[in-house]
């Protein structure tokens, strides 16, 4: 052999260089050459440089499978990681043809040998030599040695085994560019640990905070009419409770006589019900947690089910609410002929309970922690060259360092949950244990879910509109993605990576749990496309609808309270409208929910929004057509949202691509 010419390039990013030497060997198919220094000591690894070496093998090594790189620090200089955009081969100087090896990845001194593979992505059986299918194994074998479970919460989700955002290293962990959120006007009130004195000390604090966010103002200006509790219900930041029933619980004390006059004028309870015009708010899973103690206040908990009624003016209204789960004296309806004092607390009673289910569940459990659970399996089971890998670690990798971040501050002791929110910490295990308990794979599959739920067909659900939309581009796109690779079910049976895989996501992240329904293994290729999209939509869309509303919601506290400072009302005529004040959250724990919940509610000023990629595999070939397509259906979606919204007195803005982000990384 006469030589191969090997280019090693540098990112361009600023901070991409390094001072350290680099070795470099080629193994090839027969055998591999000893290490070279492709540059003198009077070069260096230049962000942005790269560097040609001639490498003369002694003896014919074959086809050149593997790129080995190894740094070495360099006596005097700081040993500084390095960002390697890959690595280049060229069997002649002036040869047009190029065989590319990926890597576009940090390298560190203590990384000892990385190798990498050319862009050639492939299933094991499509493997042919053996010392590629011995790379495969070793890449998943260094992985596991790094990424392991832990148990967060006795009967919850699994997580990483790591306590700090450093151990994750540079490759799975981010800096966020944040957009610099104005809390000035919150801050100061968090020594003040006492009731709010008025209304309109809270208006003060809402017009200081929100007086540029439209949807906040409506809120303030709607809170307590009934068709406005019946809209967030469907549309407000947690749309994932409410459902159509065709029966009463039986624990719920109504009867068809005490809900005749908020039902259309000849109508029945019977009659409504099987019509399917009555749904359900239900809080069970609250039932008989230890609220919080907050300011060294005792503050408490509800498990209310609430019943609404969808009339023919498309509006959906609560027409009957019970604060406990279990029926009996001490435990009454409150119907919206009570007085206005017991109707609205009633309904404020609901609200902070949605509060405490909508962050910890259908955020935190539903979006976060199902991502991390996907992230810790792809890693720990799929190779890097495994094409389920390439498409989920785009979704997925930012919610390692997302996750330990929260698990170290917002819900560890002294934080938000610890100081302001209702469950507190120490409920908190208890109610992830519940909600992990209670999940199911079809409440993540939006049709199944939608349907499921009786939201599929409400003309004023633009949750359930917009979500399904999306859902079924991202399905198009992922089942064109499986098509590229799996050519028959047959295929996908056989890929012993996949399904370790998923059978290890099933054991360790959902704890071998049977009665949720989630797969253990794939039979075809539709299981494998709905399961992706799953995964996909989760940690984009579902995330985008949980969190970015938040403060749009939130903000006005009354609306939704983080903590109830006073028991549910054990009989009717109890409070007067003066006195609900007192039930409400205390001025220093309502400013810090809501210095949270901003922060939280603000994209970075670099965030990626959903099916944009900048990794190489979806740069050209089919994978990159695929792209195009999903990239055209946002479009379009993003266009008819933007349209149907200029008619909406309330916009409904969450679900619209543009402001969906790729992945979990807040």
């Amino acid at each position: 052999m006469e030589g191969i010419y090997v280019t090693v390039r540098t990112s361009l990013a600023p901070l991409s260089g390094s001072y350290n030497i680099l070795w470099v060997s080629l193994i090839g198919s027969q055998c591999e050459c000893p290490p070279v220094r492709p540059f003198t000591d009077a070069q260096c690894l230049l962000p942005g440089s790269s560097c040609t070496v001639l490498v003369k093998p002694d003896e014919e090594i074959g086809t050149v499978v593997l790129v080995r790189l190894r740094l070495e620090a360099r006596p005097g200089f700081p040993n500084l990681d390095w960002h390697c955009l890959d690595v280049q081969l060229k069997l002649s100087s002036d040869a047009t043809e190029v065989e590319c090896f990926p890597c576009n990845r940090w390298i560190r001194t203590a990384d000892g040998d990385v190798e990498l593979r050319s862009n050639r992505v492939c299933l094991l059986n499509c493997e042919s030599l053996q010392i590629l299918r011995e790379h495969r194994a070793r890449d998943v074998q260094n992985k596991q040695k790094h990424i392991r479970w832990r148990t967060f919460v006795e009967g919850g989700l699994r997580c990483i085994d790591m306590s700090s955002v450093q151990a994750l290293g540079p490759n799975l962990g981010f800096t966020r560019k944040s957009p610099g959120v104005n809390v000035h006007y919150l801050r100061g009130f968090i020594d003040r640990a006492e009731s709010w004195s008025s209304m309109k000390e809270l208006e003060m604090l809402f017009i200081h905070n929100g007086k540029d966010n439209t949807v906040a103002k409506y809120v303030q200006a709607n809170w307590k009419e009934d068709a406005f509790f019946g809209y967030q219900c469907l549309n407000g930041c947690n749309p994932l409770i409410i459902r159509q029933i065709h029966c009463l619980p039986p624990n719920l004390a109504v009867t068809s006589t005490m809900l005749k006059d908020f039902l259309p004028e000849g109508s029945s309870l019977e009659q409504e019900l099987e019509k399917g015009t009555i749904f359900l708010l239900d809080y069970e899973v609250l039932d008989q947690l230890p609220a919080n103690v907050i300011n060294g206040k005792q503050s408490y908990l509800a498990a209310p089910l609430c019943l609404l009624h969808y009339n023919q003016h498309g509006e959906l209204k609560p027409i009957a609410i019970q604060l406990q789960k279990t029926a009996g004296p001490q435990n009454p309806v409150f119907l919206p002929s009570d007085s206005a004092p017991d109707w609205l607390l009633a309904k404020i009673w609901v609200r902070n309970a949605d509060f405490q289910v909508h962050q910890l569940l259908s955020h935190f459990l539903r979006t976060h922690m199902v991502g991390e659970v996907c992230c810790i399996a792809t890693l720990r089971k799929l190779p890097e060259i495994h094409p389920l890998h390439q498409l989920l670690m785009p979704h997925l990798k930012n919610s390692l360092q997302i996750n330990i971040q929260a698990r170290t501050s917002l819900l560890s002791a002294n934080g938000v949950f610890d100081k302001a929110i209702g469950c507190g910490i120490k409920a908190m295990p208890l109610l992830l244990a519940r909600g992990t308990d209670r999940l199911r794979y079809t409440s993540l599959c939006v049709p199944d879910d939608l349907k499921e739920r009786g939201l599929d067909k409400l003309p004023n659900c633009y949750y359930a509109q917009d979500a399904l939309r999306v859902w079924n581009a991202l399905h198009r796109f992922v089942a064109g993605w499986v098509e590229l690779y799996y050519h028959n079910d047959q295929e996908v049976q056989h890929d012993s990576e996949l399904q370790s895989w998923i059978q290890e996501i099933h054991t360790e992240g959902f704890l071998g749990f049977t009665h949720t329904g989630f797969p253990q293994s794939f039979q075809t290729t539709a299981e494998l496309s709905k399961y992706i999209t799953m995964v996909i939509f989760t940690c984009s869309a579902l995330h985008a609808a949980v969190n970015f509303s938040q403060v749009d919601f939130n903000l006005w506290m009354p609306n939704c309270p983080a903590s109830m400072l006073r028991p549910p009302p054990q009989v009717k005529g109890s409070v007067t409208e003066e006195e609900l004040l007192s039930f409400l959250p205390d001025v220093n724990s309502t400013c810090s929910v809501l210095i949270v919940l901003f922060l939280l509610s603000q994209p970075t000023l670099d965030y990626v929004p959903l099916c944009q990629y900048c990794e190489w595999y979806f740069s050209s070939g089919a994978p990159h057509k695929l792209v195009e397509m999903v990239q055209q259906d946002l479009r379009d979606i993003a266009h008819d949202i933007l349209k149907r919204n200029r008619k909406l007195e309330l916009a409904y803005p969450y679900l619209c691509p543009d402001n969906i982000e790729n992945s979990v990384a807040i």
